[in-house]
């Protein structure tokens, strides 16, 4: 069985390095936080003291960090992956990136003889922690074959958007919906609560109607509709409003430099910016919910 470093255990990273434990694979793990290593080694995984540690005798290596500059500075910086790795070994970058930035480290990675794909994820944590992400993949064909049966342990569906930077570009245009239709369902459902109506009959009613998406149907942004969502929890968990902010702005980039027009995506960059400065910003991306919603 393959050996596989994993770099990056938060919320979706961690979930997704377990399956790999689960699935039979050896694993070395980094992560600055200690307790999310810990976690990782109870369930059978080795700890490596730093990056370089984990990925130096590793097949495959997989990372799931925060921004651009994080990946980076893993793979690109002095004694980054690029200079520890064995040549040969396939990368796997699965975090949320400028279409640039993964571009650029890809390059650099087939210049010293690696094969890389970047495959940012949707599905949140729920799919992280079930294995049944959707990986948004670019990068090579050979490549995808190669990394295929590693990702179908993470995940459900795995989609092949093109050479190497389209798999984030391709992650950024649904993020963006994903933002625009949450601060919609979320200004629906207050107008409704405003003028009476409870919020899981009119969820109930849009659901089945021409009004029907994703974060209505499956992740509610409003208190008491739906069991197992952030909401349900106060808005811990789940996916940060900082991330929602800062995959907007990546989107909003995206669109400056093809000189494409995102209106709503640039609006709704304005609202989750304003949530993020008053204080919200590590709560779950449906709190936006709380701009809208009449006091009480």
């Amino acid at each position: 069985m393959q050996h596989i470093a994993f770099i990056g255990l938060g919320n979706m990273g961690g979930p997704m390095a377990l399956n790999l434990v689960r699935a039979g694979y050896r694993l070395s793990v980094f992560d600055l936080v200690p307790s999310a290593v810990q976690t990782l080694v109870e369930a059978g995984a080795t700890a490596a003291a730093t990056a370089a540690e984990a990925v130096r005798e590793a097949d495959v290596v997989v990372s799931m960090l925060p921004a651009s500059q994080h990946v980076k500075t893993l793979y690109l910086a002095a004694g980054g992956v690029l200079d520890t790795a064995r040549a040969g070994t396939l990368l796997i970058d699965s975090s949320t990136i400028a279409s640039q930035a993964a571009i650029e480290v890809a390059t650099a990675a087939k210049a010293r003889g690696f094969t890389m794909l970047d495959a940012p994820v949707s599905g949140g944590t729920a799919g992280a922690a079930a294995g049944t992400l959707t990986f948004i993949v670019g990068g090579e064909d050979d490549t995808l074959t190669q990394a295929r049966p590693i990702l179908e342990k993470m995940g459900k569906n795995i989609f092949h958007a093109g050479g190497n930077g389209a798999g984030q570009t391709a992650k950024i245009c649904n993020n963006m919906l994903l933002g625009i239709l949450m601060a919609g369902t979320s200004e629906a459902i207050a107008l409704g609560v405003a003028n009476g109506l409870d919020p899981k009959v009119l969820s109930e009613i849009m659901s089945k109607s021409s009004g029907r998406n994703w974060a209505l149907e499956l992740y509610n942004p409003w208190p008491g509709v739906m069991d197992g969502t952030p909401a349900s929890r106060e808005y811990s968990g789940g996916f940060g409003t900082d991330l929602m902010l800062k995959d907007l702005g990546l989107a909003e980039e995206t669109a400056m430099a093809a000189r494409a027009a995102t209106p709503l995506g640039s609006v709704t960059r304005q609202l989750y910016q304003l949530h993020s400065q008053a204080g919200q910003g590590r709560l779950d991306f449906s709190s936006i919910v709380q701009m809208v919603k009449k006091p009480v």
